[in-house]
């Protein structure tokens, strides 16, 4: 693998920093204060943010697909989410954002063309949010077999009952269609062909928003997680995403990328961490002398620089192969970034927030919601264990044959 960058990476590196350091950083307090005043509303700064992105040609960077955005390889695009992620809020500026990542991809991927021109062309203008319904509560969704909303064939239409929730971005205001994910065929003696995927406006009747979930206390606005009951929802047939029983298909293919962008960012998140408690403990003073000169707290810097490079080089490996070789082939060290990525960012933003005190528990400092994102991604797209049985396995067949 070459760990060089090319010239046209550098180039978009240098570019998105300054567009961070001259809009992004600047703007968070901003956007939180414009939060406030209506939370399920996508703040007006961000508007502005978008479409200076969009002026700069900074804009769907996340996709290979040349015709739908900036044609970057897993491999380029990793040191640019990386930067991304060391701002809760860069992602959407650039229309990188998940889910709306996920689905896009899903649309350019499994689409009809009828549903590219309604969906994905103003997802991919930034006119529009999506969310992605597959969680349930009664039933452990890590295994999607499990999952028990029904999607029934009823002439032209299909009509979808059940109940999902942390259901991401279906609280945004801007939110305007969902992939869901159910069954249409429970009985089939091959557990992954029971589900299907289908597209579902936020509009249709019997769609039912109950209540934002809360994560560590914070509701995520203006994306939210919501509770959703699908009550007789009926949509058209055509509605329907690759065909019956392809919804397992379409869920693997879906997330090798949306997990892999997960520890992208994170990676981000976490070293914007390291640099500061580096300047924390360079500024502060205690018991008599600056804090950087206690061992405990080199240490912690030591460490952390240490634990971000490690994940780094695995996540920029886990890309080179999906690259080359394709999602398939990466699944296992996808499942090994997967696994070490999110602990990683646990374990330096926590190191952070104890170098910076009770201060590292408000709001005057992004710490707290960085861990909160870090340890989400734990279970988002699979928790850890799932990760390690599906790795173990894999390992231990391969090795003993």
């Amino acid at each position: 693998m070459n760990f060089e960058y090319s010239e046209k990476v550098n180039e978009l590196i240098a570019r998105l920093t300054v567009f961070m350091d001259e809009h992004v950083y600047p703007n968070e307090a901003v956007y939180n204060e414009q939060l406030l005043e209506d939370r399920w509303n996508t703040p007006a700064i961000m508007q502005e943010l978008k479409a200076k992105a969009k002026e700069a040609g900074l804009w769907n960077l996340f996709t290979p697909s040349l015709e739908h955005g900036a044609g970057l390889t897993n491999l380029e695009y990793a040191p640019l989410a990386e930067i991304l992620g060391r701002s809760m809020i860069a992602s959407e500026v650039f229309n990188c954002s998940a889910p709306d990542t996920g689905n896009m991809e899903v649309l350019i991927q499994y689409g009809s063309e009828e549903q590219k021109e309604k969906w994905l062309k103003p997802l991919l203008e930034g006119k529009i949010r999506s969310a992605f319904a597959m969680t349930e509560p009664k039933v452990a969704s890590s295994d999607a077999t499990n999952i028990e909303t029904s999607i029934t064939r009823d002439g032209d239409d299909y009509v979808i009952n059940g109940r999902k929730f942390y259901i991401s971005g279906a609280m945004n205001k801007h939110c305007e269609v969902m992939i869901v994910m159910g069954k249409t065929d429970p009985d089939n003696a091959n557990r992954h062909q029971q589900q299907s995927q289908i597209l579902v406006p936020m509009s249709t009747p019997g769609v039912n928003v109950v209540r934002p979930m809360e994560v560590f206390g914070f509701d995520d606005a203006p994306e939210g997680h919501a509770e959703i009951i699908f009550e007789n929802v009926r949509v058209p047939a055509s509605n329907l995403l690759l065909g019956e029983g392809r919804g397992f298909e379409i869920a693997q293919g879906r997330l090798g990328p949306g997990r892999i962008h997960h520890c992208m960012r994170l990676i981000g998140q976490a070293q914007r961490a390291l640099e500061m408690m580096s300047q924390r403990a360079s500024s502060r003073e205690v018991f008599g002398q600056p804090m950087i000169k206690q061992g405990s707290c080199r240490e912690d810097i030591a460490k952390s620089a240490c634990e971000i490079e490690q994940a780094r080089l695995l996540t920029l490996k886990a890309a080179d192969i999906m690259d080359r070789e394709g999602n398939k082939a990466a699944r296992d060290i996808i499942a090994m970034i997967k696994i070490v990525a999110p602990q990683m960012a646990c374990t330096v933003i926590d190191r952070a927030i104890q170098i910076h005190g009770a201060a590292g528990l408000s709001q005057d400092f992004h710490l707290s919601r960085g861990y909160q994102y870090a340890r989400t991604v734990r279970l988002a797209d699979g928790p850890d264990q799932v990760h390690m049985m599906q790795l173990g396995r894999n390992l231990a067949r391969d090795y003993s044959a």
